[in-house]
């Protein structure tokens, strides 16, 4: 297979979408979750302050210095999936292993499965907005 180069700047789309498309599985196994749960107010809620959590304590950040770290790479084009560095890759791996483990072992009630999953799929999703905004600011990020 021959490399898979492209601009540097592209890799802000290219990670804006991968985000996209995480945060919208993520957020489709909470709303699922919802669906069979009673819909109270507590899940709504439960759900806000995931994402506001997730969204400005963790991905907001996160946004930054990959933003921060592709805008200062030297090389016209890069490999793919370079927008994401080995410590990236290694933090989403434990992240899905341990989601997709979890649930699988039933020890997480559909409620929590519920507001959790809902919430932290809607973080994901703005944080990949956030890099599509990046790159369509044309990398200032500001």
């Amino acid at each position: 297979m021959p490399p898979m180069k492209i601009t540097t700047e592209k890799l802000l789309l290219v990670a804006g979408i991968v985000w996209i498309i995480a945060g919208a599985n993520i957020g489709n196994i909470g709303i699922g979750a919802i669906a069979h749960d009673n819909l109270v107010w507590w899940v709504l809620l439960g759900t806000l302050v995931v994402f506001l959590l997730f969204h400005f304590m963790v991905f907001q950040k996160l946004v930054k210095k990959h933003a921060e770290r592709i805008r200062g790479f030297q090389e016209d084009k890069k490999q793919i999936w370079h927008f994401f560095d080995k410590k990236g890759y290694i933090i989403m791996a434990v992240m899905m292993g341990g989601g997709i483990a979890l649930r699988a072992s039933g020890v997480l009630p559909e409620w929590f499965i519920a507001f959790f999953y809902s919430g932290l799929g809607c973080a994901l999703t703005v944080a990949g907005i956030s890099f599509i905004v990046s790159y369509v600011r044309g990398g200032s990020g500001r």
